[in-house]
């Protein structure tokens, strides 16, 4: 699945309310919209085969795909996921450029994949101006994020059981592991629930899926003065999500090695996150006088009541062990791994 940058190659148009996508020589039929945030807006698609006997096997594109595993969530039925990205200057087109490129670095069960994509120019309102339009392609994942269900677990007071919450955190270390092991690694640096993509599967665990690479890069930075220090916390504010930010993105040393122990931090908030349904230091945010970025920089961790009966105080433990504000004390992802596969031998069902 190449690159394209052509007017040809992708053309949006809504007819009826309705509407076709062209990416490459792929044509897809809007269904409806399921979400939207900043420029960006996501369709559900289903896709048109002239051929009506190749629609079984999700139609022309299934085919093509490497490894079919990406598309188990909804096999047979041809629907994607289309991200669709109004693009207003030469910035924003290198940012979308850039998550393009980093996301077809990765192939593992665990991200979401990148399967097609196309920019194309757009005639802009003043004469002689030129924007741009970008469609990327996934396969579709329809029960949500782990943010959404948090929502509605929270409304029903239900949680996920012990066996349940290790094996999604699992799936999200296996899925960053093969980030950090790329060379050079990369981070995710906003790993998040909304970030994870979750598939209820009928008598196994939930199917965890990382997403949105819009904000990876190159894990390992070296700081050398106070206006990279300054520089790193600038774009951190910009692309990581303020709850799960590492300490050292919010107050850069001025001589400093950065690296993807980031990514273990947000790990750590995420897994307090698949408990309780929120980051372990939005608590602050609620308190008067409060400052979510002291409860950050300080480790300051409290425990919510949980199920009835409580998780195990191994888990607390565990994600203490990840929030170390010290980077250089942190757990890489090995360690990690090697962690939550022993608790999952111990309580698991």
């Amino acid at each position: 699945m190449g690159c394209s940058f052509s007017g040809l190659n992708a053309l949006y148009d809504a007819v009826n309310g309705g509407g076709d996508v062209w990416i490459n020589e792929n044509r897809f039929r809007i269904l409806r919209q399921l979400g939207e945030g900043g420029f960006a807006y996501v369709y559900l698609v289903k896709e048109v085969v002239a051929d009506t006997s190749s629609v079984s096997g999700g139609g022309g594109l299934a085919k093509k795909v490497k490894d079919q595993s990406h598309l188990s969530g909804h096999p047979d039925d041809g629907t994607y996921a289309v991200k669709k990205v109004l693009i207003q200057n030469a910035e924003q087109l290198e940012l979308v450029r850039e998550e393009i490129r980093v996301s077809s670095l990765f192939n593992h069960p665990n991200l979401l994949p990148l399967l097609d994509h196309a920019i194309i120019a757009i005639k802009g309102g003043q004469e002689g101006n030129w924007n741009h339009e970008a469609y990327l392609l996934f396969p579709v994942h329809l029960d949500g994020t782990l943010f959404d269900n948090a929502k509605v677990m929270k409304a029903k007071k239900e949680f996920y059981s012990t066996s349940d919450v290790l094996q999604i955190f699992h799936q999200l270390c296996a899925g960053l592991k093969h980030m950090h092991s790329l060379e050079p690694p990369y981070a995710h640096n906003d790993v998040k629930p909304g970030n994870v993509l979750i598939t209820q599967r009928k008598g196994q665990s939930p199917l965890a899926i990382l997403m949105d690479f819009g904000s990876a890069r190159r894990a390992r930075r070296e700081i050398r003065s106070r206006s990279e220090a300054l520089q790193l916390q600038e774009w951190a504010a910009e692309h990581c999500s303020a709850p799960f930010r590492a300490p050292e993105l919010w107050d850069c040393p001025s001589h400093a090695d950065i690296d993807e122990r980031t990514d273990i931090w947000s790990l750590g908030c995420t897994l307090y996150a698949i408990m309780y349904g929120f980051s372990p230091f939005e608590y602050a945010l609620g308190e008067s006088g409060g400052s979510l970025q002291l409860a950050i920089m300080n480790a300051q961790i409290k425990w919510p009541a949980g199920p009835n009966p409580p998780y195990p105080e191994a888990l607390h433990q565990f994600v203490t062990w990840m929030l170390q504000p010290q980077p250089a004390i942190r757990p890489c992802i090995e360690d990690v791994i090697i962690h939550v596969d022993k608790l999952i031998s111990k309580f698991s069902k």
